[in-house]
C-alpha cells in the first residue's frame, strides 16, 4: 500500500469508531419502543415482611397494577443499595437478595426471578453524561426492590434493574442525576424509588406496631412538612431537608431511605397529577407514605 493511501485509511478510523458507537447506541435504544409517558412511583416499602403479608399497605401496592400500563422494564432506586460511585445492575438474571436478619424462614424462601436487561443498563450508562455509571454484575435485587415490585407484577415477567445510591453525594447531586433519566419515561420504563420518608428504626415503638397510625409528635410534624412540600412542588426545600429543623432530623437520621423520593420528584413534569397513598404512620417513627405521579 502506498504511504498516502495508508495515511488516508488511518484518517477514517475515528469516523468508523464514531459510526460503530452510534450504531450500537441506536441498537440499544431500538430494543425499547417509544411509548406514552410512563407514571413514576415512590413506594414506602417498610418491613421486609410486607413481601409475604396481606395488609393495607400491600393492598395499596397491588392496586397499582391496574393503574399503570405494563412497562417494558423497571428501574428501581432502592434505599438498600449504597455504593461509592453510581452503579446499575447489568446482569441477565439478577439474584434475589435477602438483606435482613431475624425473620421467618418463609420470607427467606421467596425468590423474585425477574430477568435483568444488560443492554438497557449499558444504554442508560451511556446516555447519562454528567456522571459515570458503572455496570454491576454482582448485586441483584434487594428487598427494597423485590418486596414491593412482586405485589405489582407477581409473574416476574418484566426486566428489573437497580440503580445504586452514591453515599458520598449530596441531595442536589441525586436530584440532578435523576433528571437525566427522564428519557426512560417515554421508552416504557417504569421508574420506582423505594424507601421510607419518615424512617428512624432506633425510635420504633415495637409494642405499638399493631396500633393503627400511631406516631410520635415529631413524626407527624415531619410528615406534614414533607407532604406539604411534595404537594406544593417545592423540591428545593426537600433537597435542603437537613435545614428544616429537629422534627426532620429525627425523621431522617440518615439519607438513604429519603433519597429515592428525590429521584421520583425530579422526574415530575409540570402539572402532572400526583397521588399520595399508604400515607400512614407505623410504630411511632415510620411512615409508609407512597406516591404515584402521572
Amino acid at each position: 500500500m502506498k504511504r498516502s493511501a495508508f495515511l488516508s485509511s488511518l484518517a477514517t478510523i475515528p469516523l468508523m469508531s464514531t459510526y460503530m458507537k452510534l450504531t450500537y447506541l441506536e441498537k440499544l435504544s431500538s430494543s425499547l419502543y417509544n411509548t406514552d409517558i410512563m407514571p413514576i412511583l415512590f413506594l414506602g416499602h417498610g418491613s421486609p415482611m410486607n413481601a409475604i403479608e396481606d395488609n393495607e399497605f400491600v393492598r395499596g401496592f397491588k392496586n397499582l397494577t391496574s393503574q399503570i400500563p405494563k412497562p417494558q422494564a423497571i428501574l428501581c432506586i432502592s434505599a438498600h443499595w449504597e455504593t461509592k460511585g453510581t452503579y446499575i445492575t447489568a446482569m441477565d438474571f439478577p439474584r434475589t437478595i435477602h438483606d435482613f436478619g431475624g425473620f421467618p424462614k418463609e420470607l427467606y424462601n421467596v425468590r423474585y426471578n425477574a430477568p435483568g436487561n444488560a443492554d438497557l443498563a449499558t444504554f442508560i450508562s451511556k446516555e447519562v453524561r454528567t456522571t459515570t455509571i458503572g455496570l454491576d454484575h454482582s448485586w441483584g435485587l434487594d428487598h427494597g426492590a423485590w418486596s414491593v415490585i412482586k405485589h405489582i407484577y407477581p409473574k416476574a415477567d418484566i426486566p428489573v434493574l437497580e440503580l445504586s445510591l452514591d453515599y458520598t453525594k449530596d441531595p442536589f447531586y441525586h436530584y440532578s442525576l435523576a433528571k437525566q433519566l427522564a428519557f426512560l419515561r417515554t421508552k416504557g420504563v417504569l421508574i420506582i424509588g423505594s424507601g421510607n420518608i419518615v424512617h428512624n428504626l432506633s425510635k420504633v415503638a415495637w409494642n405499638k406496631l399493631d396500633e393503627p397510625n400511631f406516631a410520635y409528635d415529631w413524626a407527624l410534624e415531619a410528615r406534614t412538612i414533607i407532604n406539604t412540600a411534595i404537594i406544593d412542588g417545592n423540591h428545593k426545600k426537600l433537597c435542603e431537608y437537613q435545614t428544616l429543623g429537629s422534627a426532620i432530623s429525627l425523621a431522617i437520621p440518615s439519607p438513604e431511605h429519603f433519597l429515592p423520593l428525590l429521584y421520583i420528584l425530579a422526574l415530575q413534569q409540570k402539572s402532572e397529577p400526583l397521588m399520595l397513598f399508604n400515607d400512614k404512620a407505623l410504630g411511632g417513627s415510620l411512615t409508609m407514605t407512597s406516591l404515584k405521579i402521572g
